[in-house]
């Protein structure tokens, strides 16, 4: 049965990698920012994305995150590389108030970045380096802003990043060094050299005051 994922635990526990078919730049569907506000705002419904991306679009079930963990959410657009999202909701019986969305690949993040962006391409947004995760693990590949212009721009709605290699970097790299629970900074030549790019986008809201926290 799926157990709840609260936003405090989002923090070590997001969302599963994407499909392979995802993780590169997709060019079918236009790009469009994404807006914490009307119908992705925090008091948004499976009902209201229902009967805007209709209903065919919209399947609520379980979503499997790191390590296998079984999560209900709804899907948007689950048959569309380029147009799918995942959402978690802090009120699963009603299926209101989104706790994390993660991104399609056709959206802009509030801050400019997309999955498929070079990790340098989030540097040159940002105005300067920072931290991310070592690869190739389940919680790998989270970048943490510390300073710059993607410093949480908006606390009602926190934007996190995820980064992995290029599938097809040379294999005679030796990239000991990045895998694993490791802290790395993303001007790391290395990272370059390994093609590394956004991989996921996913926003986070706060808690609805009047929604109890989960036990664990």
């Amino acid at each position: 049965m799926p157990v709840r994922i609260g936003l405090l635990a989002l923090s070590a526990v997001l969302i599963a990698v994407l499909p392979s078919a995802a993780k590169d730049k997709v060019e079918s569907a236009p790009a469009e920012q994404f807006l914490c506000e009307g119908l992705f705002g925090a008091d948004t419904t499976e009902a209201r994305l229902r009967a805007h991306f209709g209903a065919d679009n919209v399947v609520t079930g379980t979503i499997y995150g790191p390590e296998g963990i079984e999560m209900l959410g709804t899907t948007i657009y689950p048959d569309d590389p380029a147009r799918k999202m995942e959402i978690l909701w802090a009120d699963e019986e009603n299926l209101a108030f989104p706790n994390n969305i993660d991104l399609s690949p056709s959206h802009i993040a509030p801050g400019g970045v997309q999955v498929g962006m070079s990790i340098d391409d989030v540097e040159a947004l940002n105005g300067q380096s920072f931290k991310l995760g070592g690869f190739w693990w389940d919680y790998g590949g989270y970048a943490w802003i510390e300073a710059g212009n993607l410093l949480e721009r908006d606390p009602l709605c926190h934007v996190s990043y995820r980064f992995s290699p290029a599938d097809d970097y040379p294999e005679t790299i030796d990239t000991t060094s990045v895998a694993g629970d490791t802290t790395l900074d993303s001007d790391l030549p290395l990272l370059d050299e390994i093609g590394t790019r956004v991989t996921n986008v996913s926003v986070g809201y706060p808690w609805p005051d009047h929604i109890a926290l989960p036990e664990y």
